[in-house]
């Protein structure tokens, strides 16, 4: 079974931008429930569709396969009304992987970064880049940014 132990933080500055190479995330969501997220994704040549599933506000079962790009793309521009674009920086740091989002379109402005971990109480270091977490705050997971837009938020959000 897939698992998924990941947290997620604001990034401040713009120190980050030199240390990783970004790709291009296209991403659209074909059903966005409270507890579970259906959703296909396109990286350059590659597609996949995702099944994720809560468990806690840091783990998720999480089930992935690579599809066709022909497929993924069908599936995007016909199937999921809701969709986010975003450039993904991936970033080594004191022996864990990070992946910075930085967002366009209707959540531009909004840089986040992610941190996969093997547990819960898996201990890491923040590099200095790194803000204020927000694993367990729902506005800042991708398929809530789909539905409602970065730009949108006022300060009651």
């Amino acid at each position: 079974m897939g698992m998924e132990i990941e947290r997620r933080f604001l990034v401040i500055g713009e120190v980050w931008r030199k240390l990783g190479k970004a790709n291009e995330y296209h991403q659209g969501y074909l059903s966005v429930e409270p507890d579970r997220v259906v959703r296909v994704r396109i990286v350059g040549n590659h597609a996949w569709l995702t099944l994720k599933a809560k468990i806690t506000d840091v783990s998720r079962h999480e089930f992935e396969y690579e599809i066709p790009k022909a497929d993924a793309q069908t599936i995007l521009a016909t199937m999921c009304p809701m969709q986010v674009t975003k450039m993904r920086s991936r970033i080594e740091y004191a022996g864990h992987l990070w992946e910075v989002d930085e967002f366009s379109g209707v959540n531009q402005g909004l840089v986040l970064a992610e941190i996969e971990l093997p547990s819960e109480q898996t201990p890491f270091e923040k590099p200095e880049w790194i803000g204020r977490e927000v694993t367990a705050d729902g506005r800042y997971s991708n398929a809530y940014l789909a539905n409602h837009p970065y730009l949108t938020w006022s300060e009651t959000n």
